[in-house]
């Protein structure tokens, strides 16, 4: 598992190399200027957001059905990238929107303030894991939890489409994308970067989930490699 997680380091680090040249490079545009080069990582960090939670689910319910604690480190680990991802794009967003939007935050946005309640949610689901000291119990409370917390997820993406205002639409749809060719490679690149970046924690939080649990559970009994005596030959 070292090996993997050098390995997705490293692509990682090439990835966002290439990513954030090509995002520099491309034109400014029209309406944004050089603000709409946030767009590179604001939105891969809320579609990672949005997979982290999603891992989340699969390792809750995984713990739920089988009990097996990989699932349960699983959930857990991608729980905290899935709050890095979110507190990113919560950040970039304020900084792309103060100068496009002429305004930082606003309250009355449906896709600001159900992303605000998603992230202090799944921050709940932290804390929860780290109020309950009984393994199991902390695994089964953070579970059911988890399962809940996911419905949040179309609930953020999905509400620029319920609720018209101030964030603007879906950039990319099924029936495609409004950017131009070379701001969706470089949005294309960026994304397989985040994705690279969030496997790279992902096997390294979970390496350590094992290494605590492990920990937790202390050294494993010495054995003895001394023979018991043969009873029959000493009342013999």
């Amino acid at each position: 598992m070292k090996l993997l997680q050098r390995t997705l380091s490293l692509l990682a680090l090439v990835a966002l190399g290439a990513g954030f040249y090509l995002a520099m490079s491309t034109q400014p545009d029209a309406v944004q200027g050089e603000f709409a080069r946030v767009f590179h990582v604001h939105v891969p960090s809320a579609w990672l957001a949005f997979l982290a939670f999603g891992v989340t689910l699969a390792g809750s319910i995984g713990w739920l059905v089988w009990r097996k604690p990989g699932a349960d480190h699983t959930a857990a680990a991608s729980a905290e990238i899935g709050v890095f991802f979110t507190g990113l794009a919560l950040v970039t967003g304020m900084i792309w929107g103060y100068p496009v939007w002429g305004v930082a935050w606003d309250w009355g946005d449906a896709r600001l303030v159900s992303t605000a309640v998603m992230f202090f949610v799944y921050i709940g689901y932290l804390a929860l894991r780290r109020a309950v000291a009984d393994p199991e119990v902390r695994a089964t409370r953070s579970a059911v939890l988890g399962s809940l917390a996911f419905l949040l997820v179309p609930a953020v993406y999905f509400s620029v489409e319920i609720f018209r205002t101030l964030h603007q639409g879906m950039t990319i749809t099924p029936q495609g994308s409004s950017m131009s060719s070379e701001m969706l490679l470089a949005f294309l690149i960026n994304l397989l970067a985040f994705t690279l970046v969030y496997l790279a924690f992902l096997v390294s939080r979970t390496r350590l989930a094992y290494a605590q649990a492990a920990a937790r559970r202390g050294p494993a009994p010495a054995t003895s490699d001394v023979e018991p005596p043969d009873l029959g030959a000493i009342r013999g």
